[in-house]
Protein backbone atom coordinates (compact mmCIF):
# COMPACT_ATOMS: atom_id res chain seq x y z
CA UNK A 1 0.00 0.00 0.00
CA UNK A 2 2.48 2.11 0.74
CA UNK A 3 4.86 1.48 -2.18
CA UNK A 4 2.00 2.02 -3.89
CA UNK A 5 1.47 5.87 -2.93
CA UNK A 6 4.83 6.72 -3.02
CA UNK A 7 4.74 5.81 -6.91
CA UNK A 8 1.42 7.68 -7.24
CA UNK A 9 3.38 10.76 -5.62
CA UNK A 10 5.98 10.53 -8.01
CA UNK A 11 3.95 11.18 -11.44
CA UNK A 12 3.00 14.20 -9.63
CA UNK A 13 4.40 17.53 -9.90
CA UNK A 14 3.74 21.45 -9.85
CA UNK A 15 4.19 23.50 -12.64
CA UNK A 16 4.10 27.20 -13.66
CA UNK A 17 4.04 26.97 -17.57
CA UNK A 18 4.17 25.02 -20.25
CA UNK A 19 5.98 26.43 -23.33
CA UNK A 20 5.11 25.65 -27.07
CA UNK A 21 7.20 26.27 -30.27
CA UNK A 22 10.78 27.37 -28.57
CA UNK A 23 13.71 27.03 -30.60
CA UNK A 24 16.21 28.74 -27.60
CA UNK A 25 16.50 25.66 -25.30
CA UNK A 26 17.26 22.47 -26.77
CA UNK A 27 17.85 21.52 -30.43
CA UNK A 28 15.25 21.85 -32.84
CA UNK A 29 11.73 23.02 -31.95
CA UNK A 30 10.74 22.24 -28.16
CA UNK A 31 8.10 21.68 -25.43
CA UNK A 32 8.94 23.33 -22.08
CA UNK A 33 8.07 22.36 -19.12
CA UNK A 34 8.65 24.82 -16.50
CA UNK A 35 8.70 23.31 -13.00
CA UNK A 36 8.15 25.26 -9.88
CA UNK A 37 11.01 25.28 -6.97
CA UNK A 38 14.98 26.65 -6.80
CA UNK A 39 17.71 26.22 -4.45
CA UNK A 40 19.41 29.99 -6.14
CA UNK A 41 17.94 33.17 -5.82
CA UNK A 42 19.76 34.77 -8.56
CA UNK A 43 19.54 38.60 -8.80
CA UNK A 44 18.75 38.37 -12.46
CA UNK A 45 16.62 35.90 -12.39
CA UNK A 46 14.27 36.30 -15.20
CA UNK A 47 11.52 33.65 -14.05
CA UNK A 48 10.90 34.69 -10.12
CA UNK A 49 7.51 32.84 -10.18
CA UNK A 50 9.75 29.74 -10.29
CA UNK A 51 11.67 30.08 -7.15
CA UNK A 52 9.03 29.08 -3.94
CA UNK A 53 7.96 25.44 -4.30
CA UNK A 54 4.54 26.00 -3.70
CA UNK A 55 2.00 27.98 -5.99
CA UNK A 56 1.73 31.89 -5.74
CA UNK A 57 -0.77 34.73 -6.70
CA UNK A 58 0.26 37.15 -8.93
CA UNK A 59 -1.28 40.32 -9.72
CA UNK A 60 -1.54 41.97 -13.15
CA UNK A 61 -2.91 45.55 -12.33
CA UNK A 62 -3.31 46.54 -15.82
CA UNK A 63 -6.18 43.51 -16.49
CA UNK A 64 -8.21 44.76 -12.98
CA UNK A 65 -11.50 46.02 -13.62
CA UNK A 66 -11.84 48.12 -10.64
CA UNK A 67 -13.40 47.84 -7.30
CA UNK A 68 -16.51 49.74 -8.95
CA UNK A 69 -16.92 46.88 -11.29
CA UNK A 70 -15.53 44.40 -9.38
CA UNK A 71 -14.52 43.64 -5.66
CA UNK A 72 -14.94 40.11 -5.52
CA UNK A 73 -11.64 39.31 -4.66
CA UNK A 74 -11.71 41.43 -1.64
CA UNK A 75 -14.87 39.74 -0.27
CA UNK A 76 -13.55 36.09 -0.65
CA UNK A 77 -9.95 37.08 1.31
CA UNK A 78 -10.41 36.03 4.60
CA UNK A 79 -6.75 37.53 5.34
CA UNK A 80 -7.80 41.30 4.83
CA UNK A 81 -4.91 41.01 1.97
CA UNK A 82 -6.64 42.41 -0.95
CA UNK A 83 -7.39 46.44 -0.21
CA UNK A 84 -8.19 49.58 -2.28
CA UNK A 85 -5.58 50.98 -3.71
CA UNK A 86 -5.15 55.21 -2.85
CA UNK A 87 -2.84 56.06 -5.70
CA UNK A 88 -4.68 54.34 -8.04
CA UNK A 89 -8.45 55.41 -7.59
CA UNK A 90 -10.87 52.22 -8.31
CA UNK A 91 -7.97 49.67 -8.19
CA UNK A 92 -6.71 47.15 -5.79
CA UNK A 93 -3.63 45.95 -4.31
CA UNK A 94 -2.42 42.89 -2.64
CA UNK A 95 -1.09 43.03 0.51
CA UNK A 96 1.85 40.89 0.98
CA UNK A 97 1.98 40.79 4.78
CA UNK A 98 -1.09 39.24 5.10
CA UNK A 99 -1.55 37.40 1.81
CA UNK A 100 -1.20 33.55 2.76
CA UNK A 101 -1.14 32.79 -1.80
CA UNK A 102 -4.17 30.71 -0.85
CA UNK A 103 -4.71 31.69 -3.99
CA UNK A 104 -8.71 31.92 -3.97
CA UNK A 105 -9.05 35.13 -5.14
CA UNK A 106 -8.12 33.85 -8.20
CA UNK A 107 -10.87 31.72 -8.95
CA UNK A 108 -13.69 35.10 -8.74
CA UNK A 109 -11.66 37.19 -10.84
CA UNK A 110 -13.49 38.02 -14.03
CA UNK A 111 -10.58 39.73 -15.72
CA UNK A 112 -8.07 37.16 -15.05
CA UNK A 113 -6.11 40.33 -12.94
CA UNK A 114 -5.22 37.62 -10.29
CA UNK A 115 -3.27 34.58 -11.16
CA UNK A 116 -1.35 31.54 -9.81
CA UNK A 117 1.72 30.76 -10.36
CA UNK A 118 2.08 26.82 -9.99
CA UNK A 119 -0.28 24.22 -10.76
CA UNK A 120 -0.69 20.35 -10.32
CA UNK A 121 0.05 18.17 -12.99
CA UNK A 122 -0.02 14.34 -13.61
CA UNK A 123 2.78 12.55 -15.67
CA UNK A 124 0.36 11.71 -18.13
CA UNK A 125 -1.01 15.28 -18.59
CA UNK A 126 2.72 16.54 -19.28
CA UNK A 127 2.80 13.85 -21.52
CA UNK A 128 0.25 14.55 -23.59
CA UNK A 129 0.75 18.30 -23.86
CA UNK A 130 4.13 17.60 -25.63
CA UNK A 131 2.24 15.46 -27.44
CA UNK A 132 0.68 17.99 -29.02
CA UNK A 133 3.87 18.80 -30.63
CA UNK A 134 5.11 16.01 -32.09
CA UNK A 135 4.69 16.77 -35.52
CA UNK A 136 7.58 19.63 -35.63
CA UNK A 137 9.67 16.94 -33.44
CA UNK A 138 11.14 15.37 -36.89
CA UNK A 139 12.01 17.49 -39.13
CA UNK A 140 13.41 19.95 -36.34
CA UNK A 141 15.05 17.20 -34.06
CA UNK A 142 12.85 19.32 -30.99
CA UNK A 143 11.69 17.23 -28.20
CA UNK A 144 10.67 18.23 -24.51
CA UNK A 145 12.51 20.02 -22.61
CA UNK A 146 12.00 21.05 -18.69
CA UNK A 147 13.20 23.76 -16.84
CA UNK A 148 12.16 25.80 -13.52
CA UNK A 149 13.31 26.60 -12.02
CA UNK A 150 15.11 23.81 -10.94
CA UNK A 151 13.79 20.42 -12.29
CA UNK A 152 15.96 18.44 -10.33
CA UNK A 153 13.74 19.76 -7.16
CA UNK A 154 11.37 17.91 -8.19
CA UNK A 155 13.42 14.77 -8.88
CA UNK A 156 10.75 12.18 -9.13
CA UNK A 157 8.58 13.88 -11.24
CA UNK A 158 10.96 14.97 -13.57
CA UNK A 159 12.70 11.01 -14.25
CA UNK A 160 8.91 9.83 -14.19
CA UNK A 161 8.15 12.40 -17.00
CA UNK A 162 11.41 11.74 -18.79
CA UNK A 163 11.07 8.06 -18.70
CA UNK A 164 7.48 8.20 -20.19
CA UNK A 165 8.89 10.68 -23.04
CA UNK A 166 11.61 8.26 -23.87
CA UNK A 167 9.20 5.53 -24.25
CA UNK A 168 7.41 7.57 -27.08
CA UNK A 169 10.81 8.54 -29.01
CA UNK A 170 10.91 11.99 -27.57
CA UNK A 171 13.95 13.35 -27.39
CA UNK A 172 14.86 15.19 -23.95
CA UNK A 173 16.33 17.95 -22.24
CA UNK A 174 16.61 19.16 -18.79
CA UNK A 175 17.83 22.88 -17.93
CA UNK A 176 19.42 22.85 -14.79
CA UNK A 177 21.63 25.40 -12.51
CA UNK A 178 23.41 22.03 -11.47
CA UNK A 179 23.09 22.96 -7.68
CA UNK A 180 21.34 19.32 -6.99
CA UNK A 181 22.23 15.93 -5.32
CA UNK A 182 24.39 13.48 -7.93
CA UNK A 183 22.22 11.04 -7.23
CA UNK A 184 19.31 12.79 -8.35
CA UNK A 185 21.06 13.95 -11.37
CA UNK A 186 22.59 11.18 -12.30
CA UNK A 187 19.14 9.07 -12.00
CA UNK A 188 17.78 11.77 -14.56
CA UNK A 189 20.77 11.70 -16.76
CA UNK A 190 19.70 8.07 -18.00
CA UNK A 191 16.93 9.33 -19.92
CA UNK A 192 17.98 12.22 -21.36
CA UNK A 193 19.28 12.78 -25.45
CA UNK A 194 20.94 16.15 -24.02
CA UNK A 195 21.58 18.24 -21.04
CA UNK A 196 21.77 22.58 -20.60
CA UNK A 197 23.34 23.20 -17.51
CA UNK A 198 24.42 26.68 -16.35
CA UNK A 199 28.35 27.59 -14.76
CA UNK A 200 27.80 31.24 -13.49
CA UNK A 201 31.55 31.96 -11.76
CA UNK A 202 34.06 30.41 -10.75
CA UNK A 203 34.49 32.36 -7.83
CA UNK A 204 32.05 30.64 -4.86
CA UNK A 205 32.41 33.91 -2.56
CA UNK A 206 31.08 36.02 -5.53
CA UNK A 207 28.62 32.99 -6.75
CA UNK A 208 27.36 33.06 -3.39
CA UNK A 209 26.76 36.74 -2.85
CA UNK A 210 24.51 36.99 -6.35
CA UNK A 211 23.10 33.53 -6.67
CA UNK A 212 22.93 33.03 -2.78
CA UNK A 213 24.72 29.62 -2.68
CA UNK A 214 28.72 28.75 -3.38
CA UNK A 215 29.37 27.03 -6.61
CA UNK A 216 31.50 23.84 -5.47
CA UNK A 217 28.68 21.82 -5.60
CA UNK A 218 27.79 23.08 -9.38
CA UNK A 219 31.32 22.29 -10.05
CA UNK A 220 31.21 18.89 -8.68
CA UNK A 221 27.93 18.23 -10.56
CA UNK A 222 29.61 19.20 -13.61
CA UNK A 223 32.73 17.02 -13.20
CA UNK A 224 30.89 13.98 -12.43
CA UNK A 225 28.57 14.54 -15.44
CA UNK A 226 31.14 14.36 -17.73
CA UNK A 227 32.82 11.82 -16.18
CA UNK A 228 29.84 9.59 -15.82
CA UNK A 229 27.60 10.36 -19.17
CA UNK A 230 31.07 11.44 -21.75
CA UNK A 231 28.41 10.41 -24.58
CA UNK A 232 25.78 12.95 -23.24
CA UNK A 233 25.85 15.97 -25.41
CA UNK A 234 26.21 18.79 -22.79
CA UNK A 235 25.99 22.87 -23.67
CA UNK A 236 27.37 24.75 -20.52
CA UNK A 237 25.86 28.12 -20.29
CA UNK A 238 26.90 31.62 -18.58
CA UNK A 239 24.54 34.01 -18.23
CA UNK A 240 27.03 37.42 -18.36
CA UNK A 241 25.63 40.10 -15.54
CA UNK A 242 27.40 43.05 -15.10
CA UNK A 243 29.14 43.51 -12.08
CA UNK A 244 28.68 39.96 -11.27
CA UNK A 245 30.92 37.53 -14.61
CA UNK A 246 31.16 40.35 -17.13
CA UNK A 247 35.19 40.55 -17.25
CA UNK A 248 37.60 38.37 -19.13
CA UNK A 249 38.74 36.91 -16.16
CA UNK A 250 35.80 35.37 -15.34
CA UNK A 251 34.77 34.35 -18.43
CA UNK A 252 38.47 32.89 -19.49
CA UNK A 253 38.29 30.84 -16.28
CA UNK A 254 34.99 29.19 -17.24
CA UNK A 255 36.07 28.47 -20.71
CA UNK A 256 39.08 27.26 -19.58
CA UNK A 257 37.00 24.97 -16.99
CA UNK A 258 35.09 23.24 -19.87
CA UNK A 259 37.50 23.33 -22.88
CA UNK A 260 38.79 19.95 -23.70
CA UNK A 261 35.63 18.42 -22.82
CA UNK A 262 33.94 15.31 -24.19
CA UNK A 263 30.63 16.39 -26.03
CA UNK A 264 30.79 19.91 -24.09
CA UNK A 265 29.68 23.07 -25.93
CA UNK A 266 29.66 26.34 -24.62
CA UNK A 267 27.67 29.40 -24.66
CA UNK A 268 27.36 33.33 -23.27
CA UNK A 269 24.24 34.47 -22.73
CA UNK A 270 23.44 38.38 -22.68
CA UNK A 271 21.67 39.88 -19.60
CA UNK A 272 18.16 41.45 -19.57
CA UNK A 273 15.53 42.46 -17.94
CA UNK A 274 12.60 40.66 -19.78
CA UNK A 275 11.39 39.09 -16.85
CA UNK A 276 11.26 42.01 -14.32
CA UNK A 277 7.62 42.77 -14.77
CA UNK A 278 6.92 39.53 -12.61
CA UNK A 279 8.94 40.69 -9.95
CA UNK A 280 5.87 43.30 -9.58
CA UNK A 281 3.04 41.03 -10.26
CA UNK A 282 4.33 39.12 -7.07
CA UNK A 283 4.91 42.71 -5.34
CA UNK A 284 8.86 42.08 -5.09
CA UNK A 285 11.16 44.62 -6.16
CA UNK A 286 13.57 44.15 -9.34
CA UNK A 287 17.21 43.82 -7.87
CA UNK A 288 18.97 44.83 -10.79
CA UNK A 289 16.82 47.42 -12.77
CA UNK A 290 19.65 49.76 -13.31
CA UNK A 291 21.70 46.93 -14.85
CA UNK A 292 22.61 47.41 -18.75
CA UNK A 293 25.04 45.25 -20.82
CA UNK A 294 26.11 47.10 -23.46
CA UNK A 295 26.65 44.84 -27.12
CA UNK A 296 30.03 45.85 -27.55
CA UNK A 297 31.28 44.18 -24.60
CA UNK A 298 29.31 40.84 -24.74
CA UNK A 299 30.68 40.27 -28.62
CA UNK A 300 34.12 40.65 -27.03
CA UNK A 301 33.26 38.42 -24.30
CA UNK A 302 31.79 35.83 -26.86
CA UNK A 303 34.76 36.28 -29.10
CA UNK A 304 37.26 35.81 -26.49
CA UNK A 305 35.68 32.61 -25.11
CA UNK A 306 35.25 31.37 -29.07
CA UNK A 307 39.33 32.39 -28.82
CA UNK A 308 39.87 30.07 -26.13
CA UNK A 309 37.42 27.05 -27.06
CA UNK A 310 39.34 26.76 -30.73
Amino acid sequence: MGESRASDERRYGLVFNIQHYSVHDGPGIRTIIFTKGCPLRCEWCSNPESQQTQPQLGFNPHKCIGIKACFRCAEVCVYGAIKLNTEENDKIFVDRKFCTDCVKCVDVCPSQALQVFGKPITVEEAIREVEKDSVFYARSGGGLTISGGEPLMQADFVTETLKEARKRRLKTTIETCGYADWPSMENVCQYLTSIIMDIKCMDSEKHKKYTGAPNELILENFNKLCEGFPKLPKLIRTPVVPGFNDTEEDIKEIANLVKGKLNVTYELLKYHRLGQQKYHFLGKDYPLSDTQLGDAKFEQLKELAKSILD
